[in-house]
C-alpha cells in the first residue's frame, strides 16, 4: 500500500502528552493517528463522541466518557470485542508501523 505523508498543527503541549501516552501503548504518534483513521473510515464517522459539554472536575468526566465510550462500542459493533481481539488489532498496527518506516 503507497503511503503519504500529512501535515496537521498541534499545541506543543498536547503533542508532547499524546507521545509519551502512546510510548506507554507502544505506539508512535504516526500509529496512533493511522488507528484514529482507520477507525473513522470503519466507522464512517469520528470515532467518538464530539460534545460541547464541560468537562466536570469532580471526575465526572471520565465516568461520562466512558459511557459514551461502551454507547459507541455498542453503535459500531465492537462492543463484544474480546481484549485478544484488541491486541491483535494493536499488533497490526505495530506491525505496519514497523515495516513502513
Amino acid at each position: 500500500m503507497a503511503q503519504t505523508n500529512i501535515s496537521i498543527r498541534v499545541d506543543e503541549d498536547v503533542k508532547k502528552d499524546a507521545e509519551t501516552l502512546f510510548a506507554k501503548l507502544g505506539l508512535t504518534l504516526s500509529a496512533a493517528t493511522n488507528v484514529f483513521y482507520r477507525q473513522a473510515v470503519r466507522t464512517q464517522g469520528i470515532p467518538f463522541y464530539i460534545t460541547a459539554n464541560e468537562p466536570r472536575d469532580d471526575g465526572g468526566f471520565f465516568r461520562e466518557a466512558l459511557r459514551e465510550a461502551q454507547e459507541q462500542a455498542v453503535i459500531n459493533g465492537t462492543s463484544d470485542m474480546s481484549l485478544d481481539e484488541i491486541n491483535d488489532m494493536i499488533a497490526e498496527v505495530r506491525r505496519e508501523s514497523r515495516g513502513k518506516k
